[in-house]
């Protein structure tokens, strides 16, 4: 029996997405076990697992964990880097429980 997760879900509008996502993973990359391509991106914080999905128009981003708790710090960890890799645009990070 595999352990209780919590995930949650945001679709962001961006025409930056791969750019964004290749970002994201290149940064946790020196630290943390990331993966990504051209579309698909993965990064394996402690916390949980963040999966990313970009296409042309949008970036979408999959959160995984043990406990709302750590939910919570993905959320927050990864709207701050995006919203820091995207300064030159507002992105709208709208996470919903998946």
């Amino acid at each position: 029996m595999s352990d209780p997760t919590v995930r949650a879900e945001a679709r962001v509008a961006t025409a930056n997405a791969c750019k964004y996502m290749q970002q994201l993973c290149k940064h946790f990359q020196h630290k943390l076990p990331a993966e990504f391509d051209e579309a698909v991106g993965s990064i394996s914080f402690p916390a949980g697992e963040v999966r990313l999905t970009a296409n042309a128009e949008t970036l979408a981003i999959t959160l995984e964990a043990k406990s709302d708790q750590e939910l919570d710090r993905l959320e927050d960890v990864v709207a701050r880097h995006l919203a820091r890799f995207a300064f030159r645009e507002e992105l709208d990070v709208q996470w919903r429980g998946a």
